[in-house]
Formats: C-alpha cells, sequence, structure tokens
C-alpha cells in the first residue's frame, strides 16, 4: 500500500525535474557558513532547533499565515539555537521563499527541512540561505545518502541525518555525519511515540554522535524525558507554532543537559 511518504517522494522527483530547469535564474542569497554542529561541541543546555511549519500532512494546517521572519526573530529571542524552515510546498504548504525572509530576518544557523533525492535541491537550499540541509534515510538508498552527504559537505552545509528505526541508525552510522535526528513520528502511519528516542539513543551516543529528537514534544516533562535519553538537542515545530507565547515556552524548554553522556 502507498504511504504518504511514497506520495510526498513521487511528487519531489517532479518537483526537481522543474527546479532544474528554473534554478539558474534564481537570485542567490549571499552564503555564510554557520556551523549548528560547532555550536553542539561545548553547550552545557539543551540546543533547541525551533521550526518554522505552516502545515503537514497529518494536522492539516497548523498556522498557516505566520510571518516566518517575525515568527524566526520570536524564536531567535528566546533562546532557539537555529531555525528550521519546512520548504515543502505541496504537503506542507512551505516555499524556498519561507527561507529567505528568515535568513532575511536572523543570523543563526537555519536547517533547510525538505525531502531531498537531488543535488539541485541542495544547491537550492544553499542559494536560499540555508545552513544545514536534512537527509531522511527512509527517502534514501545507501547510494544516494551517501552521494547527498558528500556534496552537502563540499557546499560547507551541515547534515541532519534523520532516522526511525535500527537499520536507519546502522546505516547512517557508516557515515561520518555527527548529527543524527530520530523522528518519533512514524513516516508509514504519522503516529508519534518518545520511546523511538529513547530506544535508538545508546546507538548514536556510543559512536560519540550528536542526538536530536524530533516530533512529537509537547511539554516540559517530553523534554526532560528526551534529555534523561541522551538528546542533545531537539526540533520542535507544531508546539511552537500553536502556541500563544511561543517565546514563554521556549524558554523553559532550554534546560540543563544531563553530565557524562557526551564525547
Amino acid at each position: 500500500m502507498e504511504t504518504i511518504l511514497d506520495k510526498i517522494i513521487a511528487k519531489k522527483k517532479k518537483e526537481v525535474a522543474v527546479l532544474k530547469e528554473r534554478i539558474q535564474s534564481e537570485r542567490k542569497v549571499p552564503f555564510q557558513r554557520k556551523s549548528f554542529v560547532e555550536r553542539l561541541a561545548d553547550t552545557k543546555e539543551l540546543a533547541i532547533i525551533a521550526e518554522f511549519k505552516r502545515a503537514s500532512p497529518s494536522k492539516g494546517d497548523i498556522n498557516p499565515h505566520l510571518d516566518p521572519g517575525t515568527q524566526a526573530l520570536t524564536y531567535v529571542g528566546a533562546g532557539a539555537d537555529a531555525v528550521s524552515v519546512l520548504t515543502d510546498e505541496t504537503f506542507f504548504k512551505g516555499s524556498m521563499n519561507d527561507l529567505e525572509r528568515v535568513r532575511a530576518a536572523i543570523s543563526k544557523p537555519i536547517l533547510c527541512k525538505d525531502f531531498i533525492i537531488d543535488t539541485i535541491q541542495i544547491d537550492a537550499a544553499k542559494k536560499a540561505g540555508a545552513n544545514v540541509i536534512l537527509l531522511i534515510a527512509a527517502a534514501l538508498d545507501d547510494e544516494q545518502l551517501h552521494a547527498l552527504y558528500q556534496y552537502a559537505k563540499e557546499q560547507q552545509l551541515d547534515v541532519l541525518m534523520e532516522i526511525h528505526n535500527e537499520k536507519e541508525a546502522e546505516r547512517v552510522l557508516k557515515t561520518d555525519n555527527r548529527l543524527i535526528g530520530v523522528n518519533n513520528r512514524n513516516l508509514k502511519t504519522f503516529e508519534v511515540n518518545l520511546e523511538m528516542t529513547e530506544k535508538l539513543a545508546p546507538l548514536i551516543l556510543n559512536e560519540g554522535r550528536y542526538l536530536i529528537s524530533e516530533s512529537g514534544i509537547r511539554t516540559i516533562d517530553d523534554v526532560k524525558r528526551v534529555i534523561a535519553a541522551g538528546a542533545k538537542g531537539i526540533l520542535v515545530g507544531e508546539t511552537f507554532m500553536k502556541h500563544k507565547n511561543p517565546a514563554l515556552i521556549l524558554k523553559e524548554m532550554k534546560l540543563p543537559l544531563r553530565e557524562g553522556l557526551y564525547r
């Protein structure tokens, strides 16, 4: 049976073909390297990637009319270490224009959150001002994963490699990438369970990588739970996008990390 991820990737292949025709004429934002990975090295507090996300396939519209630049400034003012921008248009109502507007507003690292399957998308992300790109293991075979990772490194971009199970963890740990995201949301069913972070954390920490827990983090208890599991950072979108005072909840989530877990 075709999953949501299958539908997204099929649509993404069509978008890539169009993108290759138009990217050469697009305006280029001056690139400045801002490494999120380097920021994680000495942090004593949980790193927060705050996401700008207008909608999702599972939730529908979240907060589609917010201004991305204003929201990003709110995030950074409250202590966000980076801002993620969901740029997929068909399923998440995002765009590269959203990313460009965030880049114009803030100087912190920006993650381009999309379903990347081709180097042309990495070029587009960099041109729009991204410093980090997302590679989803479930959407890529090993050859694609390694090739896109190497290309991003050549472009001086950090990579967040996203996993959902042990098999995907083993695959991404064969690279030397430091930043591993555990998505607590099953991309086939879109169900969320924080146990995924707890289950996969030992594999990531034993290899000396940085663990980012993604999806389903709504409360301070959720934050404490993923910190206890070994997360050095979290990626939060819906909670901040829906909250009446996202700065307040973001500040409350900036908790101290557990000592002795990281190497």
